[in-house]
């Protein structure tokens, strides 16, 4: 190796350290930014698996108490959890076979505050026979106790 390369090559080492470091640093923050989001959506696809399966118990636990939502046709704000648990009571008294689908989830969270955006799909059967329907929602949940709880919820029905 001749002096003229010597020098240069250091240098790389050098900053090839120096970026491991800096990614070192920066990839624990990253990862778990990317755990935060993944937890949001596991949430909301925990509680339609919970509708899915009929259990109104299973949903209410992902529910803040203080829950709120604007309906796809829903003039005004429903508010609270137990309206919220009636509304999903009625409805599975008269749906079965549903099954949601989540479209192009983004998640931003901001400290123990998240929210979702997503496009749905779903299909299921009423007394009327076969449904299917699609939209657009935004969720927002925050953290107590370490876990995700959904306090307001958005749904827009798109034709």
């Amino acid at each position: 190796m001749s002096r003229r390369t010597a020098p240069r090559a250091g240098r790389w080492v050098g900053l090839a350290a120096s970026l491991a470091l800096a990614l070192a640093a920066f990839a624990p923050s990253y990862v778990r930014a990317q755990d935060e989001e993944q937890e949001v959506i596991d949430t909301l696809v925990a509680m339609w698996a919970a509708i899915e399966a009929g259990d109104l118990d299973a949903y209410a636990q992902y529910l803040h108490p203080e829950f709120t939502a604007f309906g796809e046709n829903d003039v005004y704000l429903a508010e609270g959890r137990a309206l919220e648990l009636r509304s999903y009571g009625d409805y599975l008294r008269r749906a079965r076979d549903v099954h949601t689908e989540m479209h192009q989830p983004e998640v931003t969270i901001r400290g123990d505050v998240a929210w979702i955006t997503y496009y749905w799909t779903d299909s299921g059967y009423t007394d009327g026979g076969r449904f299917t329907s699609r939209g657009k929602s935004t969720r927002i949940f925050v953290r107590e106790d370490g876990r995700w709880l959904c306090i307001h919820g958005h749904y827009t029905a798109v034709p």
